[in-house]
């Protein structure tokens, strides 16, 4: 516990090292004449205790107000005394002391020929400024850690410690000063900072040189191994993720001039960060991104969510565009825009000030959060069913959304639920019933079995109609169907 000890400290075998004085031990230390014993150091503080002092209070001495723990802050170091109370030591012969303490305010203790005035309730801070007469002086006096006092009626001897916390700050040019290999001075003349040179100063420096110079060489040996043995793998690594993110870019660049008539207004990534106000109100995030609020020039509401650069390969993006593209519903979300900007990536919507359904159907949202009755809930789901219909038979091209969950349906002010995130989504050409897919998609707990497991049958529109009924089950039963912190994997479900 005490073998850490450095600068600011030293020993008297080194008297030019440091700013404090520690027995050979790093048991007792030595501040403006009074002795201490450390009992714990811990970073720029330690624990200390005051022998003297301890005998003092036991035997209810009133040579205890002689001690005074204030100490000086100089340009070299400042100290924080953190559990003290101040008091007012005052000659009792003074006969204006009753004008200038408030009874109300000021608690006494007459000792002897003194009288001390003091506040318990300023805890640690400092004593508010008074014209103190000239028969007074503050003091500084440890209390208790765990109280500043422990009862306004147990005598003040029993309030005080013989235990405090010294915390410390060292500054600046004293640091500078000492790593240069000078002492940390005070003009006594003008009371300011300069540094003195000392004989050991250059061998120290030249200690600490040599120590930091071996240490970066033996580093950059390290990492100079390290980099030839790993270069061969992280450079095939690194050419491969680029180079498919550039064929992403293109893809991307061409489904765009492909289907210019269908896509919504293009905007550059200045006008986004314009829309954004910078990006200031932030709504929400999730797996592919951060969603903002914004305004339009025409004062129009908007919620822009900016994807993340480097996530996914662009098909989430390409299906957003492409599938709200395809739209006109009233609960289907309108995409206003997009912006595609090199890795810059944004999908500007309408905005929908009650936010997503999932914070008003659970039995755990928040208390702000208002309860929404059945004939609400069912109007909600009624206009959900509507927007599937039309996203499987309303528009020219078959669109499955496969990710249908409280999460995606969004309100508008009159709670008019309208489908949105059409990152997983798949277009279908034709009128086909069933469709070929790679790998699962979607959210646990209203993921379909056929998507899961082929062998229970094909993937289809029907798939959405499964994930639909799971979350008018939540809606119904105001829990979700995935308990993640069930300790069986057979509880999850």
């Amino acid at each position: 516990m005490f073998s850490s000890f450095s600068f600011p400290f030293y020993k008297s075998s080194e008297p030019d090292c440091g700013l404090w004085k520690v027995d050979c031990d790093n048991r007792l230390t030595e501040l403006e004449g009074m002795k201490f014993e450390i009992l714990e150091k811990y970073g720029a503080s330690m624990r200390l205790k005051v022998p003297i002092l301890g005998d003092l209070l036991k035997n209810n001495s009133c040579q205890t107000f002689d001690k005074d723990i204030t100490l000086p802050f100089t340009p070299s170091i400042s100290y924080t005394v953190d559990n003290h109370l101040t008091l007012l030591k005052c000659n009792s012969s003074d006969k204006t002391l009753g004008k200038v303490f408030d009874s109300k305010i000021h608690q006494s203790y007459a000792c002897g020929s003194i009288i001390l005035y003091y506040n318990t309730s300023l805890g640690h801070g400092e004593y508010p400024a008074l014209d103190f007469p000239s028969s007074c002086s503050a003091i500084q006096l440890p209390v208790p850690q765990s109280s500043v006092a422990k009862s306004n009626n147990s005598g003040l001897f029993h309030q005080l410690s013989d235990r405090f916390t010294l915390s410390w700050t060292v500054s600046e040019e004293c640091n500078a000063c000492y790593y240069r290999g000078g002492m940390c001075q005070t003009n006594n003349a003008t009371k300011e900072f300069y540094c003195r040179n000392t004989s050991k100063g250059y061998r120290r420096n030249m200690r600490v040189i040599v120590a930091v110079a071996s240490s970066i060489f033996t580093c950059a040996g390290i990492l100079i191994l390290l980099f030839c043995f790993k270069i061969k793998i992280s450079w095939h690594k690194c050419l491969s993720f680029w180079e498919s993110k550039a064929e992403d870019h293109r893809k991307i660049e061409a489904f765009l001039n492909n289907h210019g008539s269908y896509a919504p207004k293009r905007y550059n990534y200045s006008e986004v960060k314009k829309i954004t106000s910078c990006f200031k109100n932030k709504l929400g995030q999730g797996g592919f991104g951060i969603v903002y609020g914004g305004s339009l020039d025409n004062g129009s509401q908007v919620a822009v969510k900016v994807l993340n650069e480097l996530n996914g390969s662009g098909e989430e993006f390409i299906n957003e565009v492409e599938s709200i593209s395809r739209t006109s519903h009233v609960n289907i979300v309108s995409l206003v825009g997009f912006c595609f900007e090199g890795r810059k990536r944004a999908l500007v919507y309408e905005f929908m000030p009650n936010g997503s359904l999932e914070k008003f159907i659970y039995e755990e949202r928040s208390e702000n959060v208002r309860q929404l009755g059945w004939p609400i809930l069912y109007k909600i789901a009624l206009g959900i069913a509507r927007g599937l219909e039309y996203l499987h038979r309303g528009c020219i091209t078959r669109i499955l959304h496969f990710d249908i969950k409280p999460h995606n349906i969004l309100l508008d002010e009159d709670f008019c639920p309208k489908i949105s995130d059409f990152g997983l989504a798949k277009l279908c050409v034709k009128k086909e019933s069933i469709v070929s897919m790679l790998g699962a998609r979607g959210t646990s707990g209203y993921i379909a079995p056929e998507i899961v497991c082929r062998n229970l049958g094909g993937v289809s529109h029907k798939s959405d109609v499964y994930s639909y009924g799971m979350m008018v089950l939540e809606m119904v039963g105001g829990r979700k169907n995935v308990d993640a912190g069930a300790d069986r994997t057979s509880e999850i479900y």
